[in-house]
Formats: structure tokens, C-alpha cells, sequence
């Protein structure tokens, strides 16, 4: 019995000793398993149980006018993510009916989906959400799974200032119209990350941080744009809209010796931070920025290249004469002169101040194919200016081949090209700054965060196109449109003005559109060395009697005196100067009325009585400026004769402002500035008053920009 005892233990032995080998055995491979021929796979899943990486935002970069003011900027925002790996599948319930009502547009349900979704370490739930979102969030206490990170919104402080150049970003603040498009490699920078170790329950500890990787931000896109004249041309688009009932109008102001864009617009524009996402259709018109991308049938501004060329290539001279009895006969064909009558026997500035159809089809057809041709491209037509700006056209340039007399007439007098209003604004800007075609610029320069310049756009002279000789009697003879002819509603009082005026023909599916007409006026100024040319023009104005001399023509006068006052052009002795009456007492209605009879403006709040006014009686000013009319209880800082002395203001501190800030600071007080040193990049380092003085409303306030440096030499 013992003997038959002990076999059968040392059996049940065995079989436990075979076991706990076989146990080992397995044990062993599966730890080789887990520990080299699978590790990788298993170490990934232990780091998402203990380390959390952070995608960190980098901000994108700035767009700038040329003013210092920011156009586009990037606002602090938060976003919502879920790491479905650290969540339980027994919390998921809690978590979206918690979640959900926090977070606008999503809904339980999304929210479940995406808890489900395993095949995504980091999940976006919500972009752009505010910081009381972000604090009742975390308030819930909801686990590691569900983060809260800093994320970008993109603002535009002018809402729809420049809105067709300047575009927009999508809700991942990638860039998907204008600028913030083409500009979109040096907006965007690099997005850093942030590894840190976390407990079991996804908490971030305080001393886990494994690698910080900071994101770049993006570059600054500094542009040519002022945004006071900018603002000055989108008003003057919307009132040249608004009195002739136009479908669009379109405008530019460029320095012809530069070619820097200094405003662009095409109205009407649209809010930046609020684009009508849901209506493609409205977003798409009202985002296309018409300057570049539609051609159009210039008209009659188009004789300006037409004269340019005829002159220059000698094909006509000064003593140029021509017979207009109203048409000429081309290849069997009546065209017809804007004026039925005809304008009669016409010297070669006579022509140009009647713009005389016939005149410019005797010196297209004088030129010939080849020799109009030649300057044609050499003024930029038929090709893109290299602006940089998006979904720029090239225009309608017919193949000499297919050119017959027929066509070369109607082209010498702007028919049958097509063009885009800034070809033709880069085209004149060369025929009268001397004859040199700059390639236009929108963008100044590139700066990175750190301040290193990246791109820096100098001016770019393309070719001259024409001669200096070619190009003074061009501007001689355009000032004459301007004093005598069809222009004579772009006269500015104290100031020399060129220009010449453009009505054209629409066209539909069935030939020249019935009522629809394109008015423009092309100006430039100081006539006799041109530093800006301005052109609007106004699409289907719906009004009696259409022409570019009365559709167009006064709202180029408006643009281009406000920008020669701006950049600091005095106007030349010869100016109309008027007094300016005594007014108090008087209501601002009354006062208004008043003013208006002697060819002033007024700028008041209130209809009430008037106690003070600026300037005083018995100033002079030019003709056509405005009076600040100040109405109620007034303290009497100094009882004088002087009305100026019945109010002071204090003067603000204006260092660090930019010079638009710093105007329009000292604007909303009634005081004035005279800028002096680098006013287009710098920032106030001196001012003539020390803030806090008290002065008289409508004293000048002398203010020095500069850099940091500057201020301590």
C-alpha cells in the first residue's frame, strides 16, 4: 500500500511539475511576445494610458496696412477634444448629455459617435469656443479623455475694409479666399506640441513634461494699402453707388512712381468676420475681387494709349489736325462719334478734350496693326500685371491675325479690347510718370515673429514703354481735359489735375446689352509731376443721363484731394479762398445752410444752437472745406474775443500710437496733427504738447514717429 502510495505521488508530482513547466513555458513566450516581437505595438498603447500630446497652435501671422493699422489679426480661442482611449465605455452616456448642451451645433448623438470612434487618438469636438465654455467644461470634471486646448479665431478689426483683397480663413484658419490665400505659406507658421505624462485618470502632472517643441508663429504680410485712403475710396464707392443707382463701381489709387497700391476696393464689400458661408452664390460675388478678375471695354479712357502710342512712334505730332462730322466710313462701315453733329476741324488737345471718336480712329488706323500693337503690349495688355493678387485676368487682346481696319478703328477709341481696371490704371500710370510701366504691388514686405525681414517687394520697373518727352506732352495735353474738356467735374481748387473721361458698352449673349453702360474717370495729380492716379468706375448707373464726366469723374476729385491732403500736398496759391462767417447763435442746421452758400461744409452732432466753431469767424480757407460746428454749455476756460477760447481740451498721450492711431486720437478731440520722421512705420516718440496740457480745439499737436532708438538719440 505504501509502495502503490509513494508511485502515485511522485506521479501527481510529475504531472504538476509538467504543468508549472508548460505554465512557464507559455508565460516565457508570451512575455517574448509582449517584450520584442510585439513591443512596439504594446508600447504605443501604454503611452496613450500615460502621456498626452498637445498640439499648440501657432498664431498666424498679422496683415498690416501701410499705416501701421492690423487688418487681419488671430484672437485667443479654445477648442474641445476627446481622447476616446481614456474614456470609459460606461461614461460615455454621462459625457455626451453633459457636453452637449454646452457646445452649440453638436449634438448628443455626435458626440457618442465620435466616443466610439477608437481608431483616433485625439479627436476635435468643437473649435473656437470661449472661455466660459472652456471653464464650465472643465468645471464638470469629466476626465482625462475630454481636453480643453488654446486655439486660434481669426479677426478683422475693419470688418469690411479691403474685404475682396484681404479674403478669409476657414474655421482651421487655413486661408480660402485673397490674401489670406495667396499668403497662406507665410500667414500659417508651425504648430509646436507639448508631451507630458499623465495619472490614470488622464490628469497632466506637474512635473511629467517629456518634450516641448514651441510652435512658430506665422509672418506679418505688410502691405501698401493705407487704410485712411482706403477708407476715403470705399465711401466714395458707396456714394457714387448710392446717387447713380449703380450695380457695382470700382476704384484704385496707385502711386504712378511706385506702383504700390495704395487703396483697392470694389463695393459693395462684405463683413469679414461674419461671410455668408451658407449662400455660395452671395459669397462668391460678393469676395470676387473685380479689379483683377473681370475685364471689361474700357471706352474712351482707353485714348490715352491710343495718344501715347501715336505720339511716341511719331505717327502723329503737335500740329496733329482732325475733321469730325460726326462718323467715319472704315471698310464700308458708318461708325459713328459720340456726338451726333460731329465736333468739327479739331487741333490734337481739342481732340482729346472732346474725346473725339473720329480722332482716335484716324491714329489707330495711322498706327496700323503692328505699331498700335507693339505698345498695346508694351503698356501690359493681354497678360497679368504680376500684382500678386489672386485670380488676376489677363484680359481680351484680339490676335493681330484676326484684325482688320473694322476693329483696329474701334480699338484706337477704346472698343474691342478688354481690359482690367488695374491694367489700365498701371497702363496710364506709365503714360504719365515719365513712360516707366512699374509692376503693380499690393504686398510692402514680410516680417517674421522675430522681426526678420523675409520678403521685402522694392518697386519693379517692368520697361519703358514710352519717352519722357512722349509722356509731358501726354500730361499737358490731359490737364487741358481736365481745365477745358470733359473733365472739368475733376477740377480740385489750389491743385493741377489730369484725366480723361470713359463710357462703355456692356455686352450680353445676344451682342451690346441694351441700357448697360460702364462710367470711369481716370485722374492723376499733381499734373505736372503725377505721384497718384485714381480711377472708378460705375457698373450700370441708372441714371439720366450717363457719362463718365458726370457718373464718375466727382468721386475721383473727392478721392484724389483727400489723398493730396493726406500725404501732405499744399494747394498752389491760385486756389479759391474763402472768409468764414460768425455762425454762433445760430442753429447747425441754419449754420449749415449758411456755409453751404459760400461753398463750405459743416460737421456737427446735434441740431442745436451753435456756441463755438472751428475755424473761427473771419478765417480764410480754401473753398470746399469743412467747419466743426460745437453746440451746448461750454466752460469758459479764458473770457477773450477769441471763440477758441470758450473750449480747451486736454491733450492725450500719443506715445507708441501709430500714425493713424495717433490721428485719430487727436481727430476726436478737434485737434490736428502734423506728422513728421518715419510716420509710415514707426511710432510716436515726441509730441509737441505734453499729455495732459490743456490747448484750444482746433490747435496742432507736431508729432515725430520714429523707432525706440530714435527717441534716445
Amino acid at each position: 500500500m505504501n509502495k502503490k502510495r509513494s508511485t502515485s505521488h511522485r506521479k501527481r508530482m510529475r504531472w504538476v511539475i509538467l504543468g508549472i513547466g508548460v505554465l512557464f513555458l507559455y508565460l516565457s513566450c508570451r512575455l517574448f511576445y509582449i517584450q520584442v516581437a510585439n513591443s512596439e505595438e504594446y508600447q504605443k498603447k501604454a503611452l496613450t494610458q500615460w502621456v498626452r500630446d498637445t498640439a499648440l497652435t501657432a498664431a498666424r501671422g498679422r496683415i498690416i496696412g501701410a499705416d501701421g493699422a492690423v487688418l487681419a489679426q488671430s484672437a485667443t480661442s479654445y477648442k474641445v477634444l476627446l481622447w476616446p482611449e481614456q474614456i470609459n465605455a460606461s461614461d460615455h452616456a454621462r459625457i455626451a448629455k453633459e457636453l452637449a448642451p454646452l457646445l452649440e451645433n453638436v449634438s448628443e448623438a455626435d458626440i457618442l459617435e465620435k466616443l466610439k470612434d477608437t481608431r483616433h487618438r485625439e479627436i476635435v469636438l468643437k473649435r473656437q469656443v470661449g472661455r466660459d465654455i472652456v471653464d464650465k467644461i472643465e468645471a464638470l470634471k469629466l476626465g482625462g479623455g475630454v481636453v480643453t486646448a488654446t486655439d486660434t479665431i481669426r479677426y478683422y478689426p475693419y470688418h469690411s475694409l479691403l474685404s475682396q483683397v484681404i479674403g478669409f480663413t476657414n474655421v482651421d484658419s487655413d486661408g480660402q479666399e485673397g490674401l489670406e490665400l495667396s499668403m497662406d505659406k507665410y500667414l500659417s507658421g508651425e504648430d509646436g506640441r507639448m508631451v507630458t505624462e499623465a495619472d490614470r485618470m488622464g490628469r497632466t502632472l506637474s512635473y511629467g513634461v517629456q518634450e516641448y517643441i514651441n510652435p512658430v508663429d506665422g509672418c506679418d504680410v505688410i502691405l501698401t494699402v493705407d487704410t485712411n485712403i482706403q477708407a476715403i475710396l470705399e465711401k466714395s464707392l458707396e456714394e457714387a453707388m448710392a446717387v447713380n443707382n449703380g450695380k457695382n463701381a470700382q476704384g484704385i489709387v496707385m502711386n504712378c512712381k511706385t506702383g504700390e497700391i495704395v487703396a483697392i476696393a470694389t463695393s459693395p464689400g462684405y463683413d469679414l468676420n461674419e461671410p455668408p458661408r451658407s449662400d455660395l452664390d452671395a459669397l462668391s460675388a460678393l469676395s470676387r475681387n473685380r479689379i483683377v478678375a473681370d475685364a471689361y471695354e474700357p471706352g474712351s479712357t482707353f485714348k490715352i494709349i491710343t495718344l501715347s502710342a501715336a505720339l511716341d512712334s511719331g505717327t502723329i505730332n503737335d500740329g496733329f489736325t482732325a475733321h469730325c462730322p460726326g462718323f467715319r466710313i472704315v471698310s464700308g462701315q458708318r461708325i459713328k462719334c459720340w456726338k451726333a453733329g460731329g465736333h468739327g476741324s479739331q487741333n490734337l488737345t481739342q481732340c482729346t478734350e472732346n474725346s473725339c471718336n473720329c480722332a482716335f480712329m484716324d491714329m489707330a488706323l495711322r498706327l496700323g496693326v503692328e505699331g498700335l500693337y507693339d505698345y498695346i503690349y508694351k503698356f501690359g495688355f493681354g497678360s497679368t500685371t504680376g500684382s500678386g493678387l489672386s485670380s488676376e485676368s489677363a484680359g481680351i487682346v484680339i490676335h493681330e491675325k484676326y484684325i482688320r481696319d473694322i476693329n483696329l478703328a474701334r480699338i484706337g477709341f477704346g472698343q474691342s479690347v478688354s481690359v482690367t481696371p488695374l491694367q489700365l490704371v498701371s497702363a496710364v500710370s506709365a503714360a504719365v510718370n515719365g513712360g516707366t510701366l512699374y509692376e503693380p504691388r499690393i504686398v510692402k514686405e514680410i516680417v517674421a515673429a522675430d522681426g526678420t525681414v523675409v520678403v521685402e517687394n522694392e518697386p519693379k520697373a517692368v520697361r519703358t514703354v514710352i519717352s519722357e518727352e512722349t509722356s509731358k506732352t501726354v500730361r499737358t495735353i490731359l490737364e487741358s481735359v481736365v481745365n477745358n474738356g470733359s473733365g472739368r467735374n475733376a477740377q480740385i481748387a489750389g491743385y493741377r489735375v489730369g484725366g480723361k473721361t470713359g463710357t462703355a458698352q456692356k455686352y450680353d449673349e445676344t451682342g451690346i446689352a441694351a441700357g448697360k453702360l460702364i462710367a470711369s474717370f481716370i485722374g492723376f495729380a499733381p499734373a505736372d509731376d503725377p505721384e497718384y492716379v485714381t480711377l472708378i468706375l460705375v457698373d450700370e448707373p441708372q441714371v439720366g443721363s450717363i457719362f463718365g464726366s458726370t457718373v464718375a469723374a466727382p468721386f475721383v476729385k473727392d478721392v484724389l484731394e483727400e489723398t493730396l491732403h493726406y500725404f501732405g500736398y499744399l494747394p498752389e496759391g491760385g486756389a479759391e479762398v474763402v472768409t468764414v462767417p460768425d455762425l454762433r447763435g445760430l442753429t447747425t442746421a441754419q449754420a449749415s445752410e449758411k456755409l453751404a452758400e459760400i461753398g463750405l461744409g459743416a460737421v456737427f452732432q446735434t441740431d442745436s444752437e451753435v456756441t463755438v466753431q472751428v475755424p473761427a469767424a473771419g478765417e480764410s480757407v480754401l473753398k470746399g472745406s469743412e467747419v466743426l460746428l460745437y453746440t451746448g454749455d461750454m466752460t469758459i476756460i479764458d473770457e477773450g474775443d477769441d471763440p477758441l477760447d470758450l473750449e480747451q481740451v486736454k491733450v492725450p498721450d500719443l506715445d507708441g500710437m501709430s500714425r493713424l492711431e495717433a490721428y485719430d486720437t487727436l481727430k476726436a478731440l478737434g485737434l490736428a496733427m502734423d506728422a513728421e520722421g518715419d510716420y509710415d512705420g514707426g511710432r510716436v516718440i515726441y509730441q509737441s504738447v505734453e499729455k495732459g496740457a490743456s490747448v484750444n480745439v482746433g490747435s496742432t499737436i507736431t508729432v515725430r514717429f520714429g523707432t525706440k532708438e530714435d527717441a534716445s538719440e
